[in-house]
């Protein structure tokens, strides 16, 4: 039987459609986007665009780096939590496909995957509700 660890309440807020320039990092620029909207909590819920190279974490904690030019991505999700010091940390997670149609999967590692060309993404604001 599975085990449940966390639920919240909340509600959904805003929504906000961005575009991620030439070599900006696609975890860290959702942050810098969370941030620059007031996002204290967000979901993301789709993206469009390509990388320079992939770098996706593995269970060792090791980088699986995935060649470009434009390693495309074909699905992201992820979500953007507040920390005690008021920081925001993103966690991004997708699959993603080389220039040969390989595909590869799991956690993006933040600073270490450079925007290709531009890379769209919608961002949902959580609130949650101050009982949790």
């Amino acid at each position: 039987m599975a085990e449940v660890r966390m639920i919240e309440s909340g509600r959904m807020g805003r929504v906000a459609y961005a575009r991620i320039a030439p070599n900006e990092d696609l975890v860290l620029s959702v942050e810098k986007l969370c941030l620059a909207e007031g996002f204290g909590h967000a979901f993301v819920r789709g993206a469009l665009g390509s990388l320079v190279d992939a770098c996706l974490e593995r269970v060792d904690g090791s980088c699986q780096v995935i060649r470009g030019p434009a390693a495309e991505i074909v699905s992201l999700a992820g979500e953007v939590r507040s920390q005690p010091d008021g920081s925001l940390r993103a966690a991004l997670t997708g699959v993603v496909a080389d220039t040969h149609g390989h595909l590869y999967g799991g956690p993006f590692v933040a600073g270490a995957n450079a925007v290709c060309v531009t890379f769209e993404v919608t961002l949902e604001e959580w609130l949650p509700s101050p009982d949790n």
